[in-house]
């Protein structure tokens, strides 16, 4: 089911968004980001979400337009309990270039990046949560979805989901979010990629 921008709730709203019939644009505040703790030591929790509420499981996807070109600059989709047990994933830019980025958290965050293909500037992003297992694809036509990352995920009898786009390093990122649905969870084989 396609979802109205309009009706989600803001976490960290920025002071520059818009929200019609066929999207969402909005540009990131200064240094916003999401991490707890692992290897920097600091924990942040001031990146924009759009939060939207869902069942105990569910597939969620959103196209993703932006350009991408400063350290860290990041745009995709959020999975949030609290502020303790989170997952971001999308597009993020590091080592001078856009690779697709996994942050999974809980309590601690990790990151994990692949590059299943190199068009990052307009992509797909699906999300699929059900019975503790996250499954996290990418499209760069939204027909071919690859895997990008399985992982646990703590239980809940719901959660919020919606798009988040940050910059740790600077303000002014542009991202244009459309697409975006969430539905009953996507329980086809891991390999099939449709």
């Amino acid at each position: 089911m396609r979802i109205d921008f309009n009706h989600g709730t803001w976490l960290n709203e920025p002071e520059s968004w818009q929200a019609d019939a066929t999207g969402l644009t909005l540009t990131t505040g200064d240094k916003t980001d999401f991490w707890r703790d692992t290897y920097y030591g600091f924990t942040r929790d001031s990146g924009h979400f759009l939060a939207f509420p869902t069942a105990d499981s569910f597939t969620a996807q959103i196209r993703v337009q932006g350009e991408f070109r400063t350290l860290y600059d990041q745009a995709g989709l959020m999975v949030r309990l609290d502020e303790n047990r989170w997952v971001k994933t999308g597009v993020e830019f590091t080592d001078g270039e856009a690779f697709l980025s996994t942050v999974v958290t809980n309590g601690q965050s990790d990151w994990s990046v692949s590059q299943p293909f190199k068009e990052l500037e307009d992509f797909h992003i699906r999300v699929t949560l059900a019975a503790g297992a996250l499954r996290i694809q990418a499209s760069h036509d939204g027909s071919f979805w690859p895997l990008l990352r399985l992982a646990p995920f703590p239980t809940a009898d719901r959660y919020q989901v919606g798009p988040t786009a940050c910059t740790p390093e600077r303000s002014g990122l542009t991202v244009r979010f459309s697409e975006f649905s969430i539905g009953p969870a996507i329980t086809t084989d891991l390999h099939d990629l449709s």
